[in-house]
């Protein structure tokens, strides 16, 4: 299973999707796997009218449900995530996320939303039955800069709020792996003694 990396913006190049970019490239040093999943990208009359016989929208979906984390990206608009967002997450079912790990990025023009991601996209994330919820980034347009020459540049906060992120999101997914070895461990011993009794 790998990561799914959700890139909510309608525009391209996007702030928030280069910070998704590098939040990737990071899990990938961790020996993560990670997979892009452009939301623009899928066909807009299908996502709209939430289609889920559409072989492309079918896909996306289950990227999703077979992935173990998921790393959100989204532009903030008027207070709230992305609709691009909003429409995808409407295409899971109701316990869509169960069992995941779920990391928030947003970006904005300034740092008026910043409790977007608490208000506005951690209830709906919560409602589809993660496993957890980590706290997310939140950066505005002056703390994520591009240069065609010299690429992306963040500022020293954002670069530790990141780390930080990647770190939660790699010590929580090897809890859960070494949690369910040990639940497995268990039923498998467990099943020993009921066959040695028989």
């Amino acid at each position: 299973m790998s990561i799914v990396l959700l890139s909510g913006s309608p525009s391209s190049p996007s702030r928030s999707a280069r910070l998704l970019e590098l939040v990737g490239r990071r899990l990938n040093e961790r020996g993560h796997d990670t997979e892009l999943l452009t939301l623009r990208d899928l066909p807009a009359q299908a996502l709209l009218r939430a289609d889920t016989h559409d072989r492309v929208i079918a896909e996306a979906v289950e990227k999703v449900v077979r992935s173990k984390a998921l790393v959100i990206a989204t532009p903030v608009y008027k207070a709230a995530y992305s609709g691009l967002v909003k429409t995808f997450l409407d295409l899971l079912a109701q316990d869509g996320l169960l069992g995941k790990v779920v990391l928030p990025l947003a970006t904005a023009g300034s740092p008026a939303h910043v409790l977007a991601l608490d208000y506005a996209l951690r209830p709906v994330l919560q409602s589809l039955g993660p496993a957890q919820i980590l706290g997310g980034v939140y950066a505005t347009d002056r703390q994520v800069r591009w240069d065609d020459s010299t690429g992306l540049s963040v500022d020293e906060d954002i670069e530790w709020r990141i780390s930080l992120a990647v770190d939660q999101l790699d010590e929580s997914l090897h809890l859960r792996a070494q949690s369910h070895r040990l639940r497995r461990a268990g039923s498998e011993a467990g099943e020993g003694l009921v066959a040695q009794r028989c």
